[in-house]
């Protein structure tokens, strides 16, 4: 979960942009417990897009 679209219950504003002590503890706690959650979706549909090619190549040099 990334913490783009989260509203802060606090101050009403997005926890990513922290705008109160609530919103930075959040955000850092999301940030630590999830390294992937400062990717954006576009980064990690890449990061899948790179990881099927390896498993495509990884499994045409098995074969042959």
């Amino acid at each position: 979960m990334t913490c783009d679209r989260l509203v802060c219950a606090n101050c009403a504003g997005p926890v990513s942009e922290g705008r109160c002590h609530v919103c930075r503890a959040h955000r850092e706690r999301l940030h630590r417990d999830n390294p992937l959650a400062a990717l954006s979706p576009a980064a990690l549909l890449g990061l899948f897009a790179a990881l099927v090619a390896v498993a495509l190549v990884a499994q045409r040099v098995a074969t042959a």
